[in-house]
């Protein structure tokens, strides 16, 4: 099912030559073919690790903004974007749209050919993840000790083997 934008009527004559960003696509009435099934299949089999491999300029990064700002808590404003497409239809996993913390990230612009270049690609890459989860610094659910870690990795001084961590440690105060 191909469809664009809020008013679906009539037909639409831009086409995103490598806009990987869902909600960009669709306020700006591109062309976009509905994959939206996707989001219903990964969410049935999570009982599974979701391992993504595709070509070059397959849509990958595309899928994960559309997952991001179908699950996001933060994405709410941006819920209208679905309306029209498949995912609508089932309203088993309509019960899960905005409602849960996300984190995304990209690695397609890690192109370091040293590992020491990788490390500090990957830490800029944290550091923006706190950025985005500012409210982690404030939040009365974690105490000074992981506000401290996350200002730390906010701020990039963060050791390799605490960034090799990182990850994990966002996700346990993102959950708390």
């Amino acid at each position: 099912m191909i469809t664009c934008g809020k008013d679906l009527d009539y037909m639409k004559s831009v086409i995103s030559i490598g806009n990987q960003d869902f909600v960009s696509i669709r306020k700006n009435n591109c062309f976009y073919i509905d994959k939206t099934d996707f989001i219903r299949e990964w969410w049935e089999n999570q009982d599974s690790v979701t391992l993504i491999t595709r070509p070059r300029r397959f849509g990958k990064t595309l899928n994960m903004s559309m997952l991001q700002y179908f699950l996001s808590i933060k994405e709410k404003d941006n819920a209208y974007l679905f309306n029209g497409l498949n995912i609508t239809k089932n309203q088993e996993i309509m019960k899960y749209q905005n409602k849960y913390p996300v984190i995304f990230m990209t690695f397609k612009d890690m192109k370091g050919l040293i590992f020491d270049e990788q490390i500090e690609q990957f830490t800029f890459l944290i550091s923006n993840i706190i950025k985005e989860h500012h409210e982690l610094l404030k939040s009365d659910k974690l105490d000074e000790v992981d506000k401290n870690k996350l200002e730390k990795y906010r701020s990039g001084e963060s050791t390799i083997t605490e960034i090799k961590n990182s990850l994990l440690f966002i996700s346990r105060c993102l959950k708390r």
